[in-house]
């Protein structure tokens, strides 16, 4: 547990500390305004839409992505090969009752009932609770098991660790100011840490039961299962490049937020899995010497899942956020720029390492 632990809070301390020390060292702003709670926004000046970069970057993003969708479609329509399917089971009461939960709190918070407005505040949680409830529900219909009965107290402790976890980007997004939250002056500070740290407490939760669904279907298997393998020849010195280079991109996050806030979701993801590599331990790409990406997609794809569901229930709530990207805002799929989705790919990574981290302090293993 100890081991686990400790690689945990090297990464946390180096993760936090970076972008305090690159404002400190270029003296762009006063360290206490980026620990102010309430956050402030404002700070950034974020440039106007610019159509080359958008397609410029359009055209990375496709071409990053293409060799992995193709290997998909392609895997899709081959005819399949038999392979072993796990016995199936009935879909839980449990999860008829998330799903009516799911329903009525999405009724209650798109309605601006006024019965209902002092309560009004509990409906992203509740629909939240709701999803992960029903994706473990098909989870245990299609493999008849699933983290909620497999898994009781992993998935109990991820609902404090998610806390945590997105706070941490809350932090670093103070420096690039990309997302801001609306309606937030009726709470106090500390009803603001309360109601934020409920709503943050499901993340981890609902990315990593949406991986688990998502590995049920033998389309990962066969498509990624035994796709190009990547092995480097000096792994640990590969580790130290990569290191550096993130660990310079959160170093001058707050400096240059305009040019590097794509590096609030990779560089983080970069940073663990460098420090992971130098100290040994197996990791979520430690597969990739074999050429196993299914796992690796599967859970960029469940990020990317309940990021739709995060952008759709949030386009009509009462208590919401905005985007203000620089050069790429345009295109909104509800409020999120249509580019901006691609930041829940990495998202989806550090969603699995972090779980893995989790698991291995409550098993000293890594999760499957």
């Amino acid at each position: 547990m100890s081991k686990y632990l400790f690689r945990l809070l090297i990464g946390i301390i180096v993760l936090l500390g970076l972008p305090l020390l690159g404002i400190k060292a270029a003296n762009v702003n006063t360290v206490d305004y980026y620990l102010q709670f309430p956050p402030r926004t404002g700070s950034v000046e974020h440039p106007a839409f610019n159509p080359y970069l958008f397609w410029v970057l359009l055209c990375f993003i496709v071409a990053v992505l293409l060799p992995f969708i193709y290997r998909a479609i392609s895997c899709a329509f081959q005819p399949s090969r038999r392979v072993e399917v796990a016995e199936k089971s009935f879909f839980p009461w449990w999860g008829y009752l998330g799903l009516a939960v799911g329903v009525f709190a999405w009724i209650l918070a798109w309605g601006r009932f006024s019965w209902f407005s002092l309560l009004e505040i509990t409906t992203f949680p509740a629909l939240w609770i709701a999803y992960i409830l029903v994706v473990n529900a098909l989870s245990y219909r299609r493999k008849s098991g699933c983290l909620l009965l497999d898994h009781p107290c992993y998935l109990a402790a991820l609902f404090p660790v998610s806390t945590v976890f997105w706070w941490f980007f809350e932090y670093l997004n103070r420096f690039v100011q990309n997302w801001y939250y609306l309606n937030t002056e009726v709470f106090t500070p500390l009803e603001y840490i309360l109601y934020a740290s409920v709503c943050f407490s499901t993340v981890l939760p609902a990315v990593l039961s949406t991986g688990e669904f998502l590995q049920t279907f033998s389309l990962f298997q066969r498509a990624y299962g035994c796709f190009f393998r990547i092995n480097p020849y000096k792994p640990r010195a590969l580790s130290i490049v990569l290191l550096l280079f993130a660990g310079a991109g959160l170093f001058l996050i707050g400096v240059y937020p305009n040019y590097l806030f794509p590096l609030l979701w990779v560089s983080p993801l970069i940073i663990i899995v460098s420090l992971l590599t130098l100290l040994g331990d197996a990791h979520l790409f430690s597969s990739l010497e074999k050429g196993d990406w299914s796992r690796i997609m599967s859970m960029a794809a469940a990020a990317l899942i309940c990021g739709f569901f995060w952008e759709m229930w949030n386009y009509y709530s009462l208590y919401k956020w905005e985007y203000s990207v620089p050069f790429v805002h345009r295109y909104q799929v509800f409020e999120m720029p249509i580019l901006g989705y691609a930041g829940y790919l990495p998202f989806g990574l550090e969603c699995a390492i972090i779980g893995d981290l989790i698991f291995g302090i409550l098993h000293k293993k890594r999760i499957k």
